[in-house]
């Protein structure tokens, strides 16, 4: 699953055009690197995100294309 798909079903970004600008930012990084949105996403990636100030780091434990509210929280773990 593409990065930024993942990270709007996921809800660490409510938006998936939020989720692409920021990566073509570079405030994101999987397993360290900076990432394009375009990154094929698999269980045991960490994925690091900048808010600003603040920094969000989770280990992606499942990918799926459509998850419910509830069980969005399932997909990652935060470290």
């Amino acid at each position: 699953m593409r990065l930024d798909k993942y990270l709007k079903v996921s809800r660490l970004i409510k938006r998936r055009t939020v989720a692409n600008e920021a990566c073509d930012a570079g405030r994101i990084t999987v397993n360290g690197k900076v990432a394009k949105a375009s990154l094929s996403v698999k269980p045991g990636d960490e994925i690091e995100i900048a808010f600003g100030a603040k920094t969000v780091k989770v280990k992606v434990l499942s990918v799926a294309e459509t998850v419910r509210k509830e069980e969005a929280k399932d997909m990652f773990t935060y470290l």
